[in-house]
């Protein structure tokens, strides 16, 4: 059996997380976001005392740290791989890693291109900005005014690897997850 591989993404405080989490509780298998962890310990490492929107402000060699993003992602891919159940969730997929490159302005190689263009998933589901949700942390750095502009980055980015991502409209998570599980089973 072929598992479906399905991201959901969006800018900051979307709801990705409460989603995955009740995916998860409702026995789907579930791959979680893992740039929170990696945030929090580069600004451990850092300078804490700046605060920035950039957690790249917080690590020595930004290219180093996107790459371990990359090679995290592609970790969780390859285990989603021996799976054996019908649908599989990511919080965040491969091509988040240059959405967010690309809004900071970073350059990267071929070899991240070749990542995205290797390994597929099967829908993207995308979830919009919303200010009444929006909350910043010690691991979530953006402003609301630069959730919306990392949320058409990501966009941007899934159209360029050919993916047609499913909006999923502002709502309860009952209603999200509804969506989101008729979309799926198209």
């Amino acid at each position: 059996m072929k598992s479906k591989k399905v991201v959901i993404t969006g800018g900051p405080s979307t709801g990705k997380t409460v989603i995955i989490k009740e995916l998860e509780t409702i026995g789907y298998n579930c791959f979680h976001e893992i740039i929170r962890d990696m945030t929090l310990e580069a600004k451990k490492n850092g300078n804490p005392g700046s605060l920035v929107s950039n957690p790249l402000a917080f690590v020595p060699d930004p290219f180093a740290f996107n790459k371990k993003i990359l090679s995290e992602r592609m970790a969780q891919y390859n285990k989603s791989v021996n799976i054996k159940e019908p649908i599989i969730f990511f919080d965040r997929g491969i091509p988040d890693v240059l959405a967010y490159m690309d809004y900071f302005n970073q350059s990267y190689d071929q070899e991240f291109e070749a990542v995205c263009e290797d390994n597929r998933y099967d829908k993207v589901i995308i979830l919009p900005p919303w200010k009444e949700i929006y909350v910043s942390d010690n691991e979530r750095l953006e402003s609301f005014e630069e959730a919306i502009e990392i949320f058409d980055h990501l966009k941007q980015t899934y159209e360029r690897y050919n993916y047609d991502p499913i909006l999923v409209p502002n709502g309860t998570v009952a209603e999200r997850i509804s969506i989101i599980l008729n979309a799926v089973n198209e």
